[in-house]
C-alpha cells in the first residue's frame, strides 16, 4: 500500500502509467471490448467499473493540454449523437481530476478499435454498461 495512491492502482498499472510518455494513449475498456486481441500491453481490473478505473487513473495521469480532445469515447453504432449516461460520468470524472473543462472526441466503433490497437496500453474492466470505453491522452506535469 502506498500513501496517497488509489489502492486500485496496483504495481502493473502504476508501471504502465509511469512508463507512458507525453501523447501516449491508454484505453479503459468495458467487459465487451476485445481487449486481448487489441492490446500490446494489457492490465486487467475486472472487479472495477470503467468509471472507477477512470477515477483511479486520472488521480495520477495528467491529460494532454496540447491536443484539442485529450479524451475520447466510442460513439453509439447507428446513433452517433446518442449520449449514454456513462459519457456524462466520464466527463465529470475527467473534469474533476483535471480541474478544468475537458474536450471529448466521439469515435466510430472501428476507428476506436484501430486507435486502441495503437494505444500504449488497454485496461480491461468489468464494466457491464454498453459504450463504457474511454481513451485518455497523457500530458505533462
Amino acid at each position: 500500500m502506498l500513501k496517497g495512491i488509489d489502492p486500485l492502482l496496483g504495481p502493473d498499472l502504476l508501471h504502465v502509467l509511469a512508463a507512458m510518455g507525453h501523447g501516449d494513449e491508454i484505453v479503459i475498456a468495458d467487459a465487451n471490448f476485445p481487449a486481448d486481441s487489441h492490446a500490446e500491453r494489457l492490465v486487467r481490473l475486472e472487479s472495477a467499473s470503467a468509471t472507477r478505473a477512470a477515477e483511479a487513473i486520472l488521480s495520477v495521469l495528467p491529460l494532454d493540454e496540447y491536443v484539442e480532445a485529450p479524451a475520447a469515447v466510442m460513439s453509439v453504432v447507428g446513433d452517433p449523437d446518442a449520449e449514454p449516461e456513462i459519457f456524462a460520468e466520464f466527463r465529470h470524472i475527467a473534469e474533476s481530476a483535471h480541474a478544468a473543462s475537458v474536450e471529448f472526441d466521439r469515435v466510430d466503433r472501428f476507428a476506436f478499435y484501430q486507435r486502441a490497437r495503437q494505444a500504449y496500453a488497454i485496461v480491461a474492466t468489468g464494466e457491464r454498461r454498453l459504450y463504457g470505453n474511454l481513451i485518455l491522452v497523457k500530458g505533462v506535469l
